[in-house]
């Protein structure tokens, strides 16, 4: 097999290509700076087609999009959200036309995408069938899977991989947080009972891996463990995985007053379930918070 990735040095991108590549995988990394070796091409996302040779895609037995600026990346002023937008919308629509002017297109794409689409759920649970919230992430989510439509349109499966939180001790979401733990400085945010819908790196790597081979699902995939948990369960959890206690509290008002508008983020959640998942047969390596973070921390 060969697939392509992009994004394909960031966390899960580095993850999954050395899984594959350990099963006899040939894999080729698009990258925006000069190649490096000899399975790297470079392009450029926000030119037309991504400057790529639609040759580099032809042949292919699937893609792998993870490219897009980080959500966390302090205040969402306007010009910020305008490049969250863009570096999205902009390489997925670049490309989508440089695969279907492959000679030969790959047959899956999978596409990167969140569960941003379905905004602050509350305590209600969510699957792949609900509608898009509302807010900026939502907006972003619908913008972004609509930038895929097209290869879809041409024959080629799409799946949206809906992300949630992805917990790797190498880092994303965790990287902050462990030194901050393992001083015995772990905090709940706000009030503590906000949802947080989660997935082992390992598990997350595993289900594309699976949405690769399986051939016949395509659409939004909710990319999380079967049970997400609150703001104050997982940081309890946490504190227990690196054996320090998790006594602090950042108030609601501080996080509104530092953060802004991206505050919400941290305050809302998501209850998010991976029905399609489950009702495809894929089982979880970590289904629950404590072995994950157990695992992520060794």
């Amino acid at each position: 097999m060969r697939v392509v990735i992009t994004g394909a040095t960031g966390l899960i991108g580095t993850a999954l290509g050395a899984a594959l590549e350990r099963d006899g995988t040939e894999v080729t990394r698009l990258v925006r700076r000069a190649p490096a070796s000899v399975t790297e091409v470079r392009w450029d996302p926000r030119a037309r087609a991504g400057g790529l040779d639609p040759a580099v895609l032809s042949g292919a037995d699937g893609v792998v999009h993870l490219s897009g600026a980080p959500i966390a990346g302090g205040r969402w002023s306007e010009s910020r959200k305008q490049e969250l937008l863009d570096s999205r919308v902009a390489s997925t629509t670049a490309l989508v036309q440089a695969i279907t002017a492959a000679p030969s297109p790959p047959p899956v794409l999978l596409a990167g995408s969140a569960i941003g689409w379905y905004g602050d759920t509350g305590e209600r649970e969510v699957d792949e069938a609900a509608p898009a919230g509302s807010g900026f992430l939502p907006t972003l989510v619908r913008a972004w899977e609509a930038a895929a439509a097209p290869a879809s349109a041409a024959g080629v499966r799409v799946v949206n991989l809906r992300t949630g939180i992805v917990l790797s001790g190498q880092g994303g979401m965790l990287g902050p947080l462990l030194p901050l733990f393992k001083l015995g400085l772990g905090a709940r945010l706000g009030g503590g009972g906000q949802y947080l819908s989660w997935i082992a790196a390992a598990d997350w790597v595993r289900a594309a891996r699976f949405l690769l081979d399986d051939g016949e699902i395509a659409g939004p995939v909710n990319l999380t463990a079967p049970a997400p948990v609150t703001n104050a369960e997982f940081t309890a959890a946490l504190a227990r995985a690196v054996s320090r206690p998790a006594l602090l509290r950042v108030p609601a008002v501080l996080l509104r007053t530092a953060l802004g508008e991206v505050s919400g983020e941290l305050l809302g959640g998501a209850r998010v379930r991976p029905a399609r998942l489950e009702q495809a047969g894929f089982t979880f390596s970590y289904p629950a918070i404590g072995p994950a973070l157990d695992a992520a921390v060794r």
